[in-house]
Order: structure tokens, then C-alpha cells, then sequence
């Protein structure tokens, strides 16, 4: 299995969650990590700033660069890309991981949130990716890498949450037109989705999970490593499931991944 070293990434939402364990997975390799988030404070609901990951990335024996950063403003992401780039001499992979979450239905979607998903999941997505372009196509094998399901139009899926629905599909559409548009460059981009529902801050927040019938986020981070230590012209447009990529990659102990080993898992959403 190839490594990280040296390589540095645009990591969207790194302060916390699944985006943190990404950036700590490939900060052991010897990585560069560009912690591009919202969270400058601390937030008593939701832990964790891009100073405490950034501490948390060189603990591991990464370099960070920790900056503040709303994906829904253009300027900001554009500064961000720059300086990333000029701190570490490029950019070579962006995991676009911020995402907005309401499940709610039609009636019970105020339109604040309703724009806020599809700014940040959506719009977020493609301007990440557009403004860190520029640097990919200068590097040696560039990835972008979108936390977001494969595409399912059974119905099951929107009605009782269409906005977010649409809004974290936007994210898949980005995948699926980039990855083509991107190919003749050498530039990979993928989706990875969990299989199970994953024990962060924000699910923890939503009425009804319990965390122990999840798994740790370093699953999807070992399954991104994966994928981010392909040949990017040989891996592109596929939207990959985390179990399956460790699979393929030869794991077969899932139990460690648990937050309480033996419970069932709870299924996320979007897989049949």
C-alpha cells in the first residue's frame, strides 16, 4: 500500500468528525494537511476548532495549516487555496467532507436551512474543487475526494428529507461530471460513503441514533487512504463504499471500527 508522505491536502470541515480522522490518518504518512473550517472557537455543541485539529495532525506527524474558512464564500476559499499552495509548494488531493444536515420534510424545512444544505453540500463542493483545480493539475497524482452517497432515485430517499436529499446528491452529481470532465488531466475524483451510520458530534445530535450501534470515523479515513494512494488515472468516478474498499484492500476484523463491538450496526442512508 502506497503512502501519503509529503503529499498535502485540502480538507473541507477537518476540524471534527470524519474529516479530522481523515486528516490524522494521512498526517502519520508524513502528510500536509490544509484544515479549511469554520470552527476558529469552541462550540459547547459541537468540540473541536481547527487549532485543536491542526495540534491533533502534527501529534500524529503531519504538518497543519490551520485556516478559517466558510465553503460559501467565495473569496475566502480562493485566499485559502492560494495560501495552501504557497505554504506547502501545491496542492495535491481535496476531500471535500463539509457537509449541512437536516432531515427533515417539506413542511418542517425552514428555507434558511434549505439554502444553508445546498451552499455548503452542493455549491461548497464545486468551489472547493474549482479553486484548489488550478494546483491539481500541477500535481503528481491528484485526488478529489467527495464525501457523498452513490446516486439512488428510489423515492424511499427524498420523501422524508427532500431538501437534504438533494442537496447531498449534488455533491454525487459533482463526482460524476468532474470525473469525466477532470480524466483527461489524470485528475481522479471519487465518492465515498459509509456503510454504517458513524458516531460524529453532529449524529450524535439527531433524535433517535445511538452511537453504539455506529462505527469510528477512522473507518472511512483507512478506506479514503485507500483510495487517496491510487494511481489517479486508474482509479476515477467510482463511488466507493468504506466496508468494500477495506475488503478489496484485504481487512477482514471490522470489530475494532465499532464504537461497542457485537451491537448491530445501524445502515446509512441512501444504501439499499
Amino acid at each position: 500500500m502506497g503512502n501519503l508522505a509529503g503529499k498535502t491536502l485540502f480538507i473541507s470541515g477537518a476540524s471534527r468528525g470524519i474529516g479530522l480522522a481523515i486528516a490524522v490518518r494521512a498526517a502519520r504518512d508524513g502528510a500536509n494537511i490544509v484544515i479549511a473550517a469554520k470552527s476558529g472557537v469552541p462550540n459547547p455543541k459541537l468540540p473541536g476548532t481547527i487549532h485543536t485539529a491542526a495540534a491533533a495532525i502534527e501529534a500524529a506527524g503531519g504538518k497543519a495549516l490551520p485556516l478559517q474558512v466558510d465553503i460559501r464564500e467565495e473569496e475566502q476559499v480562493r485566499a485559502a487555496a492560494a495560501q495552501a499552495a504557497d505554504r506547502f509548494g501545491g496542492i495535491d488531493i481535496v476531500v471535500n467532507n463539509a457537509s449541512a444536515i437536516w432531515l427533515a420534510g417539506t413542511a418542517d424545512t425552514p428555507m434558511k436551512r434549505y439554502d444553508l444544505m445546498h451552499q455548503v453540500n452542493t455549491r461548497g463542493t464545486f468551489l472547493v474543487t474549482q479553486s484548489c483545480l488550478p494546483y491539481l493539475k500541477q500535481a503528481a497524482n491528484p485526488h478529489v475526494l467527495m464525501l457523498s452517497p452513490p446516486p439512488n432515485l428510489d423515492p424511499k430517499w427524498f420523501a422524508p428529507h427532500t431538501a437534504y436529499t438533494i442537496a447531498k446528491y449534488g455533491m454525487s452529481l459533482c463526482v460524476l461530471g468532474m470525473s469525466a470532465e477532470f480524466a483527461p488531466l489524470g485528475i481522479a475524483v471519487n465518492a465515498l460513503w459509509p456503510r454504517t451510520v458513524i458516531a460524529t458530534a453532529a449524529i450524535g445530535m439527531i433524535e433517535g441514533v445511538k452511537v453504539e450501534h455506529c462505527r469510528k470515523p477512522e473507518i472511512v479515513a483507512d478506506a479514503a487512504h485507500v483510495i487517496l494512494t491510487r494511481p489517479a488515472r486508474d482509479y476515477t468516478g467510482h463511488f466507493a463504499i468504506d466496508e468494500a474498499v477495506l475488503r478489496e484492500a484485504g481487512v477482514s476484523d471490522f470489530d475494532t471500527y465499532a464504537v461497542k463491538p457485537g451491537m448491530p450496526l445501524l445502515p446509512d442512508l441512501f444504501l439499499d
